[in-house]
């Protein structure tokens, strides 16, 4: 990372304060909890793994240091892994959000795509591009989902949250076995990993980082009015050490 795009040591510095905010967050929601599957802790848990995974992340960049633990995650909150030691097949199951944002940019998109299907024929019938289901029917049938993913914003799409689990199998499914019901057969004890991508942790991660900049703003506030007062103090206190002028001591 160049030098430029490194984060600052206030940055770093605000970002450990969250960390020290989550923390305490989390305490008092345990203290306090409510019973196993009290939601509170889940919250405070959430909030204070994406704290220490951003606050990881920007002491390795500006530093070149890890933490001495390991970031919790969501998949910690998964039963304890039970499927093969040593596992002969795989599942990767994912799920992405999006939402339609720009519907014109969608449909333009779409009806190149239909025009290249097309071969350019002169009057072809050209529908399925003018709704905005059968865009996406186009996009979607055209384009991997990683691609999708990569460009959504050419396709006029804004994305939303967004999951990806990894379950170890014994022997590979049979051809056509769970195609109609992909996601009911999941065995929560089988997932090896899970990652999560929210906004939620964003936006919990930008509050605290605010709430501790105002703190250090009142700080730093407070402090300069107390240096001031010290030295106005001394400044006095000086003041009371002159001896009164001798006016016959003046040169006229």
């Amino acid at each position: 990372m160049s030098d430029a795009a490194q984060p600052t040591a206030a940055e770093v510095r605000a970002a450990v304060e969250a960390v020290k905010t989550a923390l305490d967050r989390h305490l008092a929601a345990v203290e306090s909890r409510t019973g196993e599957d009290d939601p509170a802790v889940y919250e405070a848990f959430n909030q204070l793994a994406a704290a220490a995974e951003a606050y990881d992340e920007l002491l390795y960049d500006r530093y070149d240091e890890v933490t001495p633990f390991e970031i919790p995650g969501a998949d910690d909150s998964l039963p304890p892994y039970s499927g093969p030691e040593e596992p002969n097949a795989l599942s990767v199951l994912i799920r992405r959000d999006y939402a339609v944002v720009e519907p014109q940019r969608l449909l333009a998109q779409a009806e190149r795509v239909e025009a290249v299907e097309d071969d350019g024929v002169a009057g072809a019938d050209n529908t399925a591009s003018g709704t905005i289901h059968g865009a996406l029917g186009l996009l979607f049938g055209e384009f991997e989902p990683d691609e999708v993913a990569s460009r959504h914003k050419e396709f006029g799409l804004e994305e939303g949250d967004s999951t990806l689990w990894v379950l170890a199998a014994d022997e590979p499914a049979e051809p056509g076995e769970w195609l109609e019901t992909p996601f009911e057969q999941l065995d929560p004890q089988r997932v090896v990993c899970r990652f999560d991508v929210s906004s939620v942790f964003d936006d919990d991660l930008d509050d605290d980082i605010e709430d501790t900049r105002d703190i250090e703003d009142t700080e730093d506030v407070e402090d300069v009015e107390d240096d001031v007062e010290d030295d106005l103090d001394g400044d006095l206190d000086e003041d009371e050490d002159l001896e009164p002028l001798d006016v016959d001591r003046v040169d006229r």
